[in-house]
């Protein structure tokens, strides 16, 4: 299973310190400084929306120069591979991949062509409040954003490391097995039935 993390809306106060954490500690490394999430509210409740490494992974499947592939308990994306079609976006279930307009780390000198300043000026391009899916730059090249969990820190992902209500976390495998039987305990003492048999720990007689 891949690790994700998800955020309970009963908790979150749609402060967006886990917005600035992201995008602080991606600036850092010299990645897209574009946040990762996006704190959605609905009615009075809010919480961040980002990727949920799905096994199937549909971005994955799309990419068409593997910029995503499936990583270490994660779908990793390397923005130096990605060439901004924005397809990977396109059919994320979840609209957590966000084309964002800047140059990519590690761009092999092949690829690097600036367009000269002045020539710049005469280049039409997208309103400042077009949708990052329509938008476009001269001079800009386009790269596809997504949660990477903050894999190259060993704190993990900065958002469950900021969040002033411990409103982020960071599911696993054995986070998902405590939730699991919390809910079959939960279920059993609701039940308006008492069982015909006693349950013995071990050691008991």
């Amino acid at each position: 299973m891949n690790r994700f993390v998800i955020a309970d809306p009963e908790l979150c106060i749609g402060c967006n310190t886990c917005v600035a954490g992201c995008t602080a500690v991606h600036k850092k490394q010299g990645l897209q400084v574009q946040p990762r999430l996006t704190v959605m509210k609905v009615g009075n409740k809010t919480a961040p929306m980002m990727c949920r490494q799905c096994e199937d992974a549909p971005c994955a499947r799309v990419c068409p120069v593997n910029a995503i592939a499936h990583g270490k308990d994660a779908i990793e994306l390397n923005e130096s591979l990605c060439i901004g079609c924005k397809l990977c976006g396109l059919v994320c279930p979840f609209g957590s991949i966000t084309p964002s307009g800047s140059k990519p780390i590690n761009t092999p000198p092949l690829l690097q062509h600036p367009i000269p300043e002045e020539q710049l000026r005469d280049v039409p391009g997208s309103d400042p409040g077009t949708h990052p899916y329509l938008a476009w730059n001269a001079g800009l090249r386009t790269v596809a954003v997504k949660c990477d969990l903050c894999a190259f820190q060993s704190e993990g992902p900065e958002c469950v490391r900021v969040c002033p209500t411990s409103a982020i976390q960071l599911v696993d495998n054995d986070l998902l097995s405590q939730y699991n039987r919390e809910k079959r305990l939960e279920t059993l003492l609701s039940s308006s039935q008492v069982p015909d048999f006693v349950v013995y720990q071990e050691g008991e007689e």
